[in-house]
């Protein structure tokens, strides 16, 4: 029945897990990532029967919903998982978490015990929907067979509009089992939402001017830009200004990492330059962001330097949150830029051209502190050093994972995204695990594409069953582990801030990671010195239709710089030379 057409299908009457299926299928979706369990069998068994979207089968739950994540951030489209009830659900809230800090639009289907049964204790019982609240843009329980395809089409559409986020869909198992009549409805109206699309033009007016009479300005743009699909009008607008431009960590790519208007990303670990921009231009425009306090640190340090600041966001919630603001503009950010674009070319000649040009006077003098500069002749494998050359190899053109840690600011500072969606991390919740099952979804979102997982021995450990999935869809990615037998980050905190004293931070037993790859049916190769680097990461990058697992042994001892400590203002960062 579930090859049948959609004319064939609307009006007959079809059983829950019939409808679940068919609503995907009409929904467009090509990918679901999940793993079975006695609550959602009967939504499998429909599976098995249907060819409209192909299945991957994971090695656990929160593994489901980080690869629909991964999906999702290279698509841009909405990445669907699909767990069972009780442990497969809270399994998989780890994973609805770190797409909800990151605003990843979602569809989690997860199966519930029988509406009869919910509240008396029941075998595999929780409650789905009191777990996930404050993880979650929305949640649903279908309590009615008749309301499941209009649910599902409420999800997709609150998932991916406005400020996108994860939305949980919880069926009974007996919904899957009753009939009603099938309808997909083309487009969905919910009176409680209404996403705001178009700025205000008179708002957007005024900060043109404002822009226009900067004189050191300073445009910062975050993930909400690489999420709205603004990026070309993002970078339009910094090339017809002439201004610098600065990257959250979840905005890499946005503006071209190559580029001379680029100053690198900012924050806890950003560049000296961009953070001094930060703190000391007198126009800031901030596009997509939302002052987190990994990017600004400390709020009254950062309100002590007098600024003008303009802030675009399609969430109202978002704008004036951390920092007070002058012109606030909702809206789409692409929409917006679009009108801004406008409104500077006509009026770019007003610019101070003199004084725009002695702050990027000043600001090449603190790029010529070169922060992140490292021991090069080092006879011990830097990790730096891996991450550059293994951006030369893959010519910038990678698709790029992270778990969380030293790893992901040394990828994020040194390998240079030029395009939007080829950075995937995670960045609100720092989730270890991330990287490996993130890569499956962009690598099966992105067949025959260059995949590659920048992780650490301790965050790999943590998904590192996804292996065997891996094996079965035969997705190549590249992990490129850099191995310091260290929890990376928690040890460089305690090196700084507790005495050097470290507390179970420290990998004593961890395995022969080339030996466990080939266990799992792939190549394995140790690097244990800097002259073979460029050669192992060629010789593994060329094994086109292979898993190659590469264990580099890093200096223990490295950390990564700038640094802003916890607490402390955006320009009050530990340099390595200050050590």
């Amino acid at each position: 029945m579930m090859n049948n057409s959609l004319e064939q299908v609307t009006g007959m009457e079809l059983t829950g897990a019939e409808i679940t299926v068919r609503c995907l299928m009409d929904e467009g979706v090509d990918l679901v990532f999940g793993y079975p369990g006695g609550a959602v069998l009967n939504i499998y068994d429909e599976i098995f029967k249907q060819k409209g979207f192909k299945h991957i089968l994971v090695r656990h739950e929160q593994a489901a919903v980080h690869a629909a994540d991964g999906y999702a951030r290279s698509t841009g489209r909405v990445g669907v998982a699909l767990v069972t009830s009780g442990p497969g659900l809270t399994n998989a809230v780890t994973g609805i978490a770190t797409a909800y800090m990151d605003s990843i639009p979602l569809v989690v289907l997860s199966g519930q015990v029988p509406t009869g049964a919910i509240g008396m204790d029941a075998f595999q019982e929780v409650d789905a929907v009191g777990i996930t609240r404050p993880c979650v843009k929305h949640n649903f329980l279908v309590k009615d067979i008749r309301d499941l395809a209009i649910t599902i089409k409420k999800a997709f559409h609150i998932a991916a509009t406005g400020r996108p986020g994860p939305v949980l869909v919880d069926i009974p198992k007996d919904i899957t089992a009753q009939k009603t009549a099938y309808s997909y409805p083309e487009s969905v109206v919910m009176r409680s939402y209404n996403a705001i699309v178009k700025g205000h033009s008179g708002q957007i007016k005024k900060a043109a001017q404002m822009l226009l009479e900067a004189k050191r300005p300073m445009i910062y743009s975050g993930g909400g830009v690489v999420l709205g699909n603004a990026a070309k009008q993002l970078t339009e607008l910094v090339h017809l200004l002439g201004y610098p431009c600065t990257n959250t960590l979840m905005g890499l790519g946005a503006f071209p990492g190559d580029d001379k208007q680029f100053v690198g990303m900012l924050g806890m670990h950003g560049t000296y330059e961009a953070n001094m921009a930060m703190q000391h231009c007198d126009v800031l425009l901030a596009v997509g962001a939302r002052f987190d306090d990994r990017v600004i640190g400390s709020p009254d340090h950062f309100a002590r330097e007098s600024r003008r600041i303009i802030h675009i966001d399609i969430d109202p919630s978002s704008i004036a949150k951390r920092v007070k603001v002058d012109v606030p503009i909702v809206g789409d950010v692409a929409a917006v830029l679009d009108e801004m674009i406008k409104l500077v070319r006509a009026g770019r000649e007003k610019r101070d051209t003199e004084s725009v040009g002695n702050w990027w006077t000043q600001i090449n003098e603190w790029r010529a502190r070169d922060c992140l500069r490292y021991d090069r002749a080092s006879d011990i494998i830097k990790p730096q050093y891996v991450v550059e050359k293994m951006y030369e190899v893959t010519g910038g053109n990678a698709w790029v994972t992270t778990d969380v840690g030293q790893h992901q600011m040394w990828a994020a500072q040194f390998y240079k995204f030029n395009k939007p969606r080829r950075w995937v991390t995670s960045g609100g919740l720092g989730t270890m695990g991330f990287g490996l099952p993130a890569a499956m979804g962009v690598q099966l979102a992105h067949p025959g594409e260059t995949v590659a997982c920048i992780t650490g021995e301790s965050s790999i450990q943590m998904c590192i069953q996804e292996l065997s999935t891996c094996l079965q869809y035969r997705t190549p990615i590249k992990i490129v582990s850099l191995n310091n037998r260290y929890m990376g980050m928690v040890r460089q905190w305690q090196e700084f801030f507790y005495s050097n004293r470290y507390a179970e931070s420290y990998m004593d037993s961890l395995p022969d990671f080339v030996k466990l790859a080939e266990a799992y049916g792939h190549v394995g190769m140790k690097i244990e010195k800097p002259a073979d680097v460029e050669g192992a990461l060629r010789e593994a990058f060329a094994l086109k239709d292979r898993l190659v697992f590469m264990d580099f042994l890093t200096d223990q001892s490295e950390n990564v710089f700038p640094m802003v400590p916890s607490g402390a203002g955006i320009s009050e960062m530990i340099l390595a030379e200050d050590l």
